[in-house]
């Protein structure tokens, strides 16, 4: 209901109203406020001495040469085929039996990276045995970077489940269902 009385309202008097809207003048602009520019000279010295060209830059401009050429299109198309060509592939060392979002089995993948599985198990094998498990041998056994290694070994950080015991035998445990 109040829905038909605003629009009765609205709709009031509409023709008349554009037309009257049309007929105005175009609106004025607003005003531009002055910009902090010093004000012109008419200083006919300062004038030439604009429009007069210097000697010495023009000199310098004139010694600066820069020349540029395209590497030769053979050269840089044998290029990216030598790379693409050249990406070498590991087989996988470690991997979950059995997809369970029914994606495809990788068999081998990019040297220098890891799949989920492999880092989680070399991220674990290392926290267990620090000795044995050093960045440099999981570096090797990957085919991974040395600084990369490093850096994955100190900022992943896979999750730790910790249950803390009641310190009371009273206090109230969660029983399994």
């Amino acid at each position: 209901m109040g829905a038909r009385v605003g629009r009765m309202f609205r709709n009031f008097n509409l023709e008349n109203r554009v037309h009257r809207e049309l007929s105005k003048d175009k609106p004025r602009a607003a005003p531009r406020y002055p910009a902090n520019l010093p004000p012109p000279t008419s200083n006919p010295e300062v004038v030439d001495s604009l429009n007069q060209k210097n000697a010495p830059l023009l000199e310098h401009l004139r010694s600066v040469y820069v020349e540029s050429r395209d590497p030769a299109p053979a050269a840089a198309e044998a290029s990216k085929e030598v790379t693409v060509g050249k990406e070498q592939r590991r087989p996988l060392k470690f991997s979950i039996l059995g997809s369970p979002l029914g994606l495809v089995e990788l068999k081998d993948v990019p040297s220098g990276k890891l799949t989920i599985a492999e880092a989680l198990k070399a991220v674990g094998s290392h926290q267990h045995q620090p000795q044995t498990w050093t960045p440099e041998k999981i570096a090797q056994e990957y085919s991974l970077d040395l600084k990369e290694t490093k850096a994955l070994l100190e900022f992943f950080i896979p999750f730790k489940l910790e249950i803390i015991p009641p310190k009371t035998k009273k206090a109230k445990q969660i029983k399994a269902s």
